[in-house]
């Protein structure tokens, strides 16, 4: 068997020269050639002395970013698959180009991102010291169908000895492995929380483990929350790390554990990216650094551009902000966010802009289960929906309640961006979809916006 691993690794590290020479990302292919050559791949590659993992429906990405860079910061020398794919083949790629020709490891500590339904691809091979679970919620309808089935491929995924990082505010992402060590993350009640749910999602509706009345002293948003049954006494799990004295205002939240408090700089003032923060400095503790330390390590880091970007244009500003497709809860939180900011916006939606309409046959219904409701708000002037799909958010608009008048459909991007009205003193989002491609077009969209936006301010 380890004749068959060499020439596995030797074999698939010399397809990375071939994909560069020919332009090819390869985020999967070399993985994909070292597991058909030796299906145990990821058992017998090199591997440094620590890993990490993160996996959850949202914030997966965002959260590993963090850590990477938080670690490298610190002097650690960090394998990651943040160029990669998430997916079994693409974690075997970056363990094979942390690996050595005669198979050592050249990094000292690993922090891998892996999608949830590869969990028992991954796991049980990788054997991570520390994973991250940072939600559960319902995901793309053709993959991830219900957060209790994507629960299910977590449970019995880690091996025994593997420590959660979990969030306490989710009671299905909270609960995953129940047999695992763990430790607990969640922030403290919030001046916009509120008891009854608000948003279309509402995954956790009755106790988890029987069944009865689930009452909620607090809700942030869809099931994320602080619950307690009101019938066997089964109630959210305490915090390890909290968030607490969150202020927007100054951009700074106040984390507790075990050892005190100490103050941290926001990053962002999106609860979601709030989660975020306070999930990597709970890893860093875990790793046993001190908040002095992990403070520091916090003052040079922000959001990366390819999830938020806000750039002034005059009296204008132009702000590019994700909006998962497929995904309504990640869309929702987006559409909440953006209403939520002050003043006048218009927003371009260009969400799953790039799928062929010939050959992609995505159920649309997702668009009904995210809250277009939000877009509906008086200082929300302008929608402009574009892409294959625009006549269905157009649709969907409608019968959400925003009004015919301040709704545009344009198919094509580039034409879309004419519609632009660049009121002086509002704001003009674009909203995109997550794949690469989706990204791509964004930022080149972005240029024409720009460039209009800088005419609208000569004039």
């Amino acid at each position: 068997m380890l004749f068959r691993f060499y020439i596995a690794l030797w074999v698939s590290k010399l397809t990375i020269p071939v994909l560069r020479l020919t332009r090819h990302n390869g985020t999967n292919f070399p993985g994909e050639v070292a597991m058909k050559l030796c299906p145990d791949f990821l058992k017998y590659v090199a591997r440094p002395e620590k890993i990490i993992t993160v996996t959850g429906t949202d914030g997966k990405t965002s959260v590993s970013n963090l850590i990477c860079d938080m670690l490298e910061t610190a002097g650690h020398r960090v394998l990651n698959n943040r160029m990669g794919s998430n997916i079994n083949s693409g974690v075997a790629t970056s363990m094979l180009a942390g690996a050595t020709v005669f198979n050592r490891p050249r990094h000292d500590i690993a922090v891998l991102e892996v999608d949830e339904r590869s969990s028992r691809r991954v796991y049980p091979f990788v054997h991570p010291d520390l994973t991250v679970i940072t939600n559960l919620f319902r995901d793309s309808l053709m993959r991830n169908a219900h957060p209790e089935f994507i629960k299910s491929f977590l449970d019995g995924s880690f091996p025994p000895d593997t420590r959660l990082v979990l969030n306490a505010d989710d009671l299905i992402s909270s609960g995953v492995a129940p047999e695992n060590p763990r430790v607990y993350f969640g922030i403290e009640k919030m001046d916009t929380d509120v008891v009854d749910c608000i948003n279309r999602l509402n995954d956790l509706r009755v106790c988890p483990k029987c069944f009865g009345e689930l009452k909620y002293e607090y809700r942030r948003y869809h099931h994320i929350g602080r619950a307690k049954c009101a019938d066997c006494g089964f109630e959210s799990p305490a915090y390890d790390y909290a968030g607490c004295d969150v202020d927007i205002k100054n951009m700074s939240m106040t984390v507790r554990d075990g050892s005190g408090s100490f103050k941290y700089r926001l990053l962002s003032d999106s609860v979601f990216n709030i989660y975020n923060e306070l999930t990597a400095i709970a890893v860093m503790r875990e790793l046993g650094m001190e908040h002095p330390a992990i403070q520091r390590l916090t003052e040079g880091l922000k959001i990366v551009e390819s999830r938020y970007k806000a750039e002034r244009v005059g009296d204008v500003d132009v702000i590019m902000q994700m909006s998962k497709d497929r995904n309504p809860l990640a869309s929702s939180r987006a559409f909440d966010y953006v209403t939520g900011k002050p003043g006048k916006k218009e927003l371009l939606i260009m969400m799953n802009n790039l799928s062929d309409e010939v050959d992609w046959s995505e159920n649309v219904c997702w668009l009904y289960d995210c809250d277009f409701e939000f877009l509906a708000d008086p200082e929300v002037t302008h929608v402009i929906c574009t892409g294959p799909r625009a006549r269905d958010y157009y649709l969907r608009l409608l019968l959400a309640g925003v009004p015919g008048d301040r709704v545009d459909c344009v198919r094509n991007e580039f034409d879309a961006a004419d519609k632009l009205r660049f009121e002086p003193g509002s704001a003009v989002y674009l909203l995109y979809g997550a794949d690469n491609r989706s990204l791509t077009m964004a930022f080149n969209v972005r240029e024409k916006v720009m460039s209009l936006a800088k005419e609208a301010a000569e004039k």
